[in-house]
């Protein structure tokens, strides 16, 4: 049986399990959060516990047992605590603002333009500093898809370390060109 798939999900104080349909609602402080798990897993609820269980032994139903299970805890924690995602800037010049209350995130990465970047609904964005980005949701997913498209704007250079990365990201910076005389 599956290692990560047998293990129960504790549902805290605050936080609402429904399973309706082949689909797994949870609701909590941080907002709603809903998966569509198609048939291939049961979803029991025992008061404080949620459990998924697997219909048979098919290699499937192995693989899908474990996944809808993590998906679940991730939608569980993500509703009660939320998750972040902090990017830096490095570069002479290079420095982000947020625009229209919230909506936009005005990066300028060294282009002769300034870049516009649409927030998603269910995501906050922040510039502490203006080299600094945190990126916050209820939604795990959510948060890292926005996080690499906005790391995806300028990413590091392998040759002077500027652009966008994650906070702690080690950039192997290569050596230039010499001559040879």
């Amino acid at each position: 049986m599956s290692r990560i798939g047998k293990n129960p999900i504790a549902v805290p104080a605050g936080v609402e399990v429904k399973s309706k349909d082949h689909a797994v609602s949870v609701k909590g402080p941080k907002g709603t959060l809903t998966l569509d798990t198609r048939g291939h897993v049961d979803i029991g609820i025992n008061g404080a516990v949620v459990s998924v269980s697997r219909f048979d032994d098919s290699r499937r139903s192995k693989a899908y047992h474990g996944l809808y299970q993590r998906l679940i805890t991730n939608m569980v924690k993500g509703v009660k605590e939320g998750f972040t995602k902090e990017l830096e800037i490095q570069g002479i010049g290079y420095k982000a603002g947020i625009e229209g209350g919230g909506k936009k995130l005005l990066l300028n990465l060294g282009y002769s333009h300034p870049v516009n970047f649409d927030v998603p609904e269910g995501i906050t964005i922040q510039t502490p500093k203006p080299t600094q980005i945190l990126i916050s949701g209820a939604d795990k997913q959510l948060v890292g898809q926005v996080a690499a498209n906005i790391r995806s704007l300028r990413p590091p250079e392998p040759y002077g370390g500027k652009g966008v990365r994650y906070l702690g990201e080690r950039v192997v910076i290569k050596e230039g060109k010499k001559s040879t005389k």
